[in-house]
């Protein structure tokens, strides 16, 4: 089949507007981040005044006055004290919960140390430090959010021409080589938040996505410049349809399990400075639910990303049969794509089964998309194998 030159250059343009206009939807949300930072300062340091000015007006209060007050609020104590005593739904003795409450160290699996959870007194430091766990929308005005949002789905608009030119161009599926690999890469990427914002709000973690695209753009521009051209002989196979595209789909779901690992390590360093009376140094980041609520969202994304690579992992073995003649032959690329399936395994398994919470967690989530990396870039380009389609 010709090739269409023309569409091609029209193809790069496209990805070169896509790659800017998520610069302009990186900027619009990092500015909502920013603009809420700053309003939340504000109302701190104003809450701040109006107590210094009500605590100035308790101390000119006559000492009689006050002197009763505190003889009134020691009654009350006292009573509440005896009553306590008396009573079944009173406080419980020191260390234990009270009947019908659950104790405070074990109240829920949180994101605690030592994975035990938060305790009342913690929640209640920081209670209103985060937005909601369960990631709904609220009828807070954020328009700088709103206007990133129209942004990024007019960049995804764009890059999709981008991408659909391409395949037109090559009269072929557009990720036969790493350019192109990179750059449906980062459609999906796109995709998978636009489409997670239909269900949740997840535009705090737009500042990272974005960022992410545009890396993505980037990089293949710059690091991987591929002309339009024919697939070569070993890839011309309906496999490279199925097989590639899930492979793209799993790694689009784990760059948003990435940033939401970031986010989580983020939240989780703040919440114990909070609980420890520290001065909240990323006040951004009350956007951010709590790292617990963080964690449990990427788990199930995880989740689903795995299945997909377990189904690239498959299918890549079926087509290696058909091609080569053999399922597995320790080609180094086949090697690092089962390192990554082991790593997103143990994630599953460790977190599910043996209370690998928190920062753990995290790190796992991120050493494993360290290695899609690695699978994509080094092994691609350095390793010699019979998987070395780069294009380059």
């Amino acid at each position: 089949m010709t090739l269409n030159e023309n569409l091609g250059q029209w193809s790069e343009m496209l990805m070169f507007l896509a790659a800017l206009v998520y610069v302009v939807a990186f900027v619009a949300f990092t500015w909502d981040l920013a603009s809420h930072s700053r309003a939340t300062r504000r109302a701190e340091e104003a809450t701040r005044a109006e107590s210094g000015d009500a605590a100035f007006g308790l101390e000119r209060v006559p000492a009689g006055v006050a002197a009763g007050g505190a003889a009134a609020d020691a009654g009350i104590d006292a009573g509440a004290g005896s009553g306590a005593g008396r009573g079944q739904e009173g406080a419980a003795p020191s260390g234990r919960a009270a009947p019908g409450y659950p104790e405070d160290a074990a109240e829920q699996t949180g994101v605690g140390t030592r994975g035990r959870g938060r305790s009342r007194a913690e929640k209640a430091r920081l209670a209103g430090q985060t937005a909601d766990d369960a990631m709904l929308y609220s009828g807070e005005r954020r328009p700088a959010a709103n206007v990133a949002v129209a942004v990024m789905v007019l960049a995804a608009v764009v890059h999709l021409a981008g991408v659909v030119t391409r395949g037109l161009a090559a009269g072929r599926v557009p990720w036969g080589n790493m350019y192109e690999f990179c750059t449906t890469g980062a459609l999906v990427v796109s995709a998978v938040f636009l489409i997670s914002l239909l269900f949740r709000d997840l535009r705090f973690v737009g500042t990272l996505v974005s960022g992410l695209a545009l890396v993505m753009m980037v990089a293949a521009t710059i690091g991987f410049p591929t002309p339009v051209g024919h697939l070569q002989p070993a890839l011309q196979s309906y496999w490279l349809v199925i097989h590639v595209s899930v492979a793209v789909m799993a790694s689009g779901v784990f760059t948003i399990t990435f940033a939401m690992a970031v986010l989580q390590l983020l939240q989780g360093w703040r919440e114990r400075r909070l609980i420890e009376g520290e001065r909240d140094r990323m006040p951004f980041l009350r956007l951010v639910p709590s790292a617990q609520a963080l964690e449990n969202f990427a788990f199930r994304l995880n989740a689903v990303g795995f299945v997909m690579w377990t189904i690239t992992l498959a299918f890549g073995a079926i087509w290696a049969e058909q091609a080569w003649g053999r399922y597995w032959g320790w080609d180094a690329k086949e090697v690092w794509t089962f390192v990554i399936w082991v790593i997103y395994a143990a994630y599953l398994h460790a977190r599910a089964t043996r209370g690998w919470t928190g920062a753990r967690s995290a790190w796992l989530s991120i050493i494993g998309y360290a290695c899609i990396i690695f699978n994509f870039t080094a092994v691609n380009t350095v390793f010699n194998g019979l998987h070395s389609y780069s294009g380059l």
